[in-house]
């Protein structure tokens, strides 16, 4: 059969008000970018003429601007999950406009094939080739796009010469079957093949192709600097002091990384570690820092969801694919962040906070509680079954009139049951078989800025005793006095 090529906006114009529609693609990588703009411009033109348009949209990730924002300024989204980045969809969100779920990135395709989500119209995936009986070969991300193709009711694929055919070959691509009695996942080394490295679908499904050369969306990352590189070398100093006491094999484990500077300092600070041996990566996205470490032989092989890399990092890939092939894997998110691995394999998880409080509880998606961030990603996906579980931040935020070291968190994402060690550039706080009263010392003495230390002892002088000591007056205490005054340094606990 002959596929029907169309233009990015009539495959648009085939999405109808009310319809939800699932996106191929992980961060920006892979995401489709044509057909959503094209959107956008169709809710805006329906808008001005007083007609109601909107779509929900569920994705593996985050998306591009293409995307997320466009979507977002036309006001064109009633529905969306998991996980996000865009400042424009963010204000939306925070201004009540768009309703936002956020998903445990593992849980998505589940959900999806359960009908917790609703039911998915229209699947745009990115692809890089296609063939006439129906195999799709995906770009450099891929998310939940199996799920979405054999759940939607028709498929629209962008067709995007951007993206090197090379690429094929490094897919791993296999769903999980519905509960009960479903397979274990045969992984036991992030290396492990267990699917195809194309999506077969049923070509008739295929509505529309569209041919585009479109560069990712890549997001940049603020240079490290003096904080995020001390925060990394404090994380790499921590696993060789676990190493040389035995608690991780000489052999060293499996690592999981967050995304951000941060995330890019700790990588570094690993590879430069002369006591930490070249390791492995089970993880969901892979930055730039993480490919030229495989180039210096620091990484030894990548697994992840996602090569969520600058265009010119791309592109080398691409170029020098003899090198990288048996060296990375993509799989679908329900794969690169299944508890079931992550616990198997051993994989010691770092992820991001917002914010910690004296307990060891993490706060990574809220400001103040009530201003969504970007969601949690698969931060929670990865913590819960991690072999050691690491937070970092730096120990203040806005100029020092933040701690990120505070009494109470003002929205819980990973409680202390989850979390095993604490980090900021002051140091290191392992929370491993500690009492809640000796977290709270480890935490504030190691991680709290000298700012803040006396502020949290002195909470505690003044919380009611038990096992876990506080003043619920005044937990929040720090938070309000930022919303009121600007700077949590001027908190007096008298007041509350």
């Amino acid at each position: 059969m002959g596929f029907n090529f169309m233009t990015a906006a009539e495959a648009a114009s085939l999405i109808k008000d009310g319809e939800i529609i699932g996106l191929s693609g992980f961060t920006p990588a892979g995401s489709p970018k044509a057909v959503t703009a094209e959107l956008a411009k169709i809710a805006e033109e329906k808008h001005a003429r007083g007609e109601q348009f909107q779509v929900g949209i569920i994705t593996g990730a985050s998306t591009g601007d293409s995307c997320d924002g466009a979507l977002s300024r036309a006001k064109a989204i009633r529905f969306r999950a998991p996980y996000t980045t865009n400042t424009d969809f963010r204000k939306a969100v925070n201004n009540g406009e768009i309703n936002y779920t956020d998903i445990h990135l593992s849980q998505v395709a589940q959900r999806l094939r359960s009908g917790f989500l609703g039911h998915v119209g229209t699947a745009i995936i990115e692809a890089c080739d296609i063939t006439e009986d129906g195999r799709i070969f995906l770009t450099a991300g891929v998310g939940i796009t199996p799920t979405i193709a054999r759940l939607a009711d028709r498929i629209i694929v962008e067709l995007n010469a951007a993206h090197s055919k090379n690429i094929i070959g490094m897919h791993d691509l296999y769903e999980m079957e519905r509960p009960p009695y479903r397979n274990p996942i045969p992984i036991v080394r992030p290396s492990d093949r267990i699917g195809l490295p194309y999506i077969q679908v049923d070509p008739s499904k295929i509505v529309g192709i569209i041919e585009v050369n479109m560069l990712d969306e890549a997001r940049g990352f603020h240079a490290s600097d003096p904080t995020t590189d001390r925060i990394g070398q404090n994380v790499a100093e921590f696993l060789a002091s676990d190493m040389r006491r035995g608690i991780i094999p000489s052999t060293f484990l499996p690592l999981q990384s967050g995304v951000g500077n941060i995330a890019n300092a700790v990588l570094s600070a690993l590879g430069k570690n002369p006591n930490i041996p070249a390791f492995e990566m089970y993880t969901e996205v892979i930055q730039n820092s993480v490919i030229q470490l495989i180039k210096e032989g620091r990484i030894k092989f990548g697994s992840t969801c996602s090569l969520s890399v600058t265009n010119d990092c791309l592109q080398e890939i691409y170029d020098d694919i003899d090198f990288f092939r048996d060296k990375l894997v993509l799989r679908p998110s329900e794969i690169s962040n299944c508890p079931e691995v992550v616990r198997r394999i051993g994989v010691i998880t770092m992820n991001t906070a917002i914010e910690a409080d004296i307990y060891g509880n993490v706060n990574s998606t809220h400001i103040c509680g009530t201003k969504m961030m970007n969601g949690i990603g698969g931060s929670g996906d990865f913590t819960r079954s991690a072999y050691i579980s690491i937070f970092s931040c730096p120990s203040t935020a806005k100029g020092g009139c933040v701690s990120s070291i505070v009494p109470m968190v003002s929205h819980l994402d990973h409680s202390e049951h989850s979390v095993n060690v604490i980090i900021t550039e002051q140091g290191v706080a392992d929370l491993r078989g500690k009492s809640p009263m000796e977290r709270a010392k480890t935490i504030i003495e190691n991680c709290a800025h000298p700012d803040y230390k006396q502020l949290l002892w002195d909470y505690l002088k003044i919380s009611t005793k038990g096992q876990t000591c506080h003043c619920l007056s005044a937990a929040l205490g720090m938070h309000q006095t930022f919303i009121n005054k600007g700077d949590m340094r001027l908190t007096d606990w008298s007041e509350f």
